[in-house]
């Protein structure tokens, strides 16, 4: 949340990419379910919840695994992947990429549209 990260990486002990956590997954773990479901509500404003029950929401699910909020369906680029493709992948995707290695599954770093930005900003 300092960082205002929208999806984190989760790896397992050794550094294998697992998934990504992702903020948007909190927002529906204190919407109420009948807000989410397919065909469900369009409007909450009869609603009156406070900051202070969404709070409660949270502190429910605190001590749940990450993998709730974990998508692990995700694309990846490799190491060697190119440039352009990388680009191409973080368009078509609308989310930060993984940078996966391919032997060892290992988590060596992320492409974010920040980075990108400054990397062509600084050239």
């Amino acid at each position: 949340m300092e960082r205002r990260y929208r999806s984190v990486p989760v790896t397992d002990n050794e550094g294998r990419f697992l998934g990504v956590f992702g903020v948007n997954c909190l927002l529906r773990q204190v919407l109420p379910k009948a807000a989410i479901m397919e065909d469900g509500l369009d409007c909450l404003c009869f609603l009156a919840d406070t900051l202070a029950d969404l709070h409660q929401r949270f502190r429910e699910i605190e001590n749940e695994p990450v993998s709730i909020c974990m998508t692990t369906d995700v694309p990846v680029v490799r190491p060697d992947t190119s440039l352009m493709e990388t680009l191409r992948m973080l368009y078509d995707s609308k989310m930060s990429l993984p940078v996966v290695e391919a032997d060892s599954g290992k988590l060596v770093g992320m492409v974010t549209y920040w980075g990108v930005g400054k990397k062509i900003l600084e050239a």
